[in-house]
């Protein structure tokens, strides 16, 4: 029996999409702290030689979230964006803040129907626009922890993301 597909309705796409961008919004400045949390003068570490450096992960994880938001609100992606990296991870952290803001206000003001096209992701999907906010998010939630996992080693400290972190005591909003 073939895979049954939910019918989604445009009531549910714009609840879908305000709760995912609620999520979005806070992941993001959590986000902006590990990034801002990598020392300038060590961002070349990467502990093995397969890995990205420091930096290079950072920009992956930032440019990446920026490109996808993007590209959900263009109902095209297109990763062929040639940014340049900002010099320092704090100007790399204000840009992405920036840059991710802006891409949440563009898919927040997207109509129902936008949000329910079908958009090809590079021949591996073909979903609706809104269900690649999930993507996304684990996209991001993904190279956060590796660049996280970087900080100690590289004498930074590691800010609270989901509680406190022995670097950081977690305190309530």
């Amino acid at each position: 029996m073939a895979n049954a597909q939910p019918t989604l309705t445009p009531d549910f796409i714009l609840t879908f999409r305000d709760m995912l961008l609620m999520g979005l919004e806070r992941e993001m400045q959590t986000t902006k702290r590990v990034i801002a949390a990598v020392p300038d003068d060590r961002a070349d570490y990467r502990p093995d030689p397969r890995s990205r450096t420091a930096r290079e992960l950072a920009w992956h994880l930032a440019h990446t979230d920026v490109q996808f938001i993007d590209g959900i609100a263009d109902l095209n992606f297109d990763m062929n964006d040639k940014t340049e990296a900002p010099k320092t991870s704090g100007e790399m952290a204000a840009w992405y803040e920036t840059s991710f803001k802006r891409g949440l206000e563009r898919v927040r003001s997207m109509k129902a129907e936008q949000l329910l096209t079908p958009v090809e992701f590079f021949g591996a999907f073909n979903l609706p626009s809104a269900l690649y906010l999930t993507f996304l998010s684990n996209h991001s939630i993904h190279h956060r922890g590796q660049l996280a996992t970087y900080l100690r080693p590289m004498g930074s400290k590691v800010p609270n993301i989901y509680g406190g972190s022995a670097d950081e005591e977690w305190k309530a909003a």
